[in-house]
């Protein structure tokens, strides 16, 4: 059973009657189904980073049918609405919370301290504790892949990137993606517009248009719940790439790829753990090896060289033997990032908060 709600119905409803009745139900007893409530930033859709959460549960509905009852709350924004909301879902009786945007990290954090009954799964953090775990996906493995595609088909030389927020999972995706690129060409160029939102059609595909003017012939959709950006590449005849879900059908001609995400047995494993009294909080940073990343959909115009190319990488990435984050390195600034011959640890990767050199877009301070 799925009820999805938004931050109006929710709202309203828990303002009239409570949350239980929002739900439809009053708090959830030991003998009745598993409440998992999913919270996310933006709306589910047809494509995107809330799609592909959502997606991701399938495989725990199938497996459990009427034993557990998921709850989609969507379009709630970072700050103290999703903080109260989530706390009232797990009032209600939800015993699993999956927490899914950056910005909901302490509110979550403070529901599971408060809750040790309760499972809580969040998204792109680093905080943990015993029922709280943050999961991540390791995007720049498959953005290494794309850049080297993208310095292939660019004419120019120059690349884009519309992204969200300058948090460490969407700038290891740039860096990545820029390292990849200069694998290939190493000139390259990538110019980044941060909109500071996860959903916003109107900016991105404003700022889509700002970077093909600045002559960028291939753009990267960093974390945008919203195919504006791949459709805005099709209008300008650039190539597009994104993150998450398919959009391929919004851009049937200049669709380079995408660095596609299945949560499904990330998501299967720790609802069985939380049934089976084993749940442990612990970080998840899954990738290519974990069939979490995969790239698809890659465009016919990729020379076949490149692919070959392309899936010897790929290869590499997946049995350990290659990381795109392997110096030497250097920062932005013209710093040392990494030495000559080191890989960064996954600490490292996922507190990352400087570009490589060839990102030309000053971080926001």
């Amino acid at each position: 059973m799925t009820h999805k709600l938004t931050r109006r119905t929710l709202m309203q409803g828990a303002a009239a009657t409570g949350l239980a009745t929002a739900f439809g139900g009053k708090a959830a007893l030991a003998s009745e189904p598993l409440g998992i409530s999913l919270v996310i930033p933006s709306p589910v859709a047809d494509v995107g980073w809330g799609h592909a959460l959502k997606a991701g549960l399938d495989p725990v509905i199938e497996a459990y049918g009427d034993a557990v009852k998921l709850t989609v709350i969507e379009n709630i924004f970072e700050g103290p609405d999703a903080d109260r909301i989530m706390n009232k879902t797990v009032a209600d009786g939800n015993n699993f919370l999956i927490a899914g945007s950056f910005g909901y990290q302490n509110g979550a954090l403070q529901i599971a301290r408060r809750n040790p009954k309760v499972s809580v799964l969040h998204a792109s953090g680093f905080k943990v504790a015993p029922n709280f775990s943050p999961f991540a996906a390791q995007y720049s493995q498959g953005t290494y892949l794309m850049g080297m595609a993208a310095a292939a088909v660019s004419k120019t030389g120059k690349l884009g990137s519309v992204s969200a927020f300058a948090i460490p999972e969407l700038i290891t995706s740039i860096n990545a993606f820029t390292l990849g690129a200069q694998a290939v060409n190493p000139d390259i160029e990538v110019s980044v517009v941060w909109l500071n939102s996860w959903f916003d059609p109107a900016k991105a595909q404003e700022a889509t248009k700002a970077l093909v003017a600045q002559d960028c012939d291939v753009i990267f959709s960093n974390a945008q719940d919203t195919p504006s950006v791949i459709s805005a590449c099709e209008e300008a005849g650039v190539y597009g790439f994104n993150l998450n879900s398919s959009m391929k059908a919004y851009a049937p001609k200049t669709y380079l790829g995408c660095v596609l995400t299945d949560w499904g047995p990330y998501f299967k494993a720790q609802v069985d753990a939380h049934l089976a009294g084993t749940f442990e909080g612990k970080s998840a940073f899954l990738g290519v090896a974990d069939k979490v990343v995969e790239v698809v959909d890659w465009s016919p115009d990729i020379p076949a060289d490149m692919m070959a190319t392309i899936k010897e990488t790929e290869a590499k990435i997946a049995d350990g033997s290659f990381s795109p984050f392997t110096g030497p390195i250097m920062k932005a600034d013209g710093s040392e990032g990494v030495a000559d011959g080191v890989t960064m640890s996954e600490a490292e990767v996922v507190s990352m908060d400087w570009h490589v050199k060839g990102v030309t877009t000053p971080l926001p301070k």
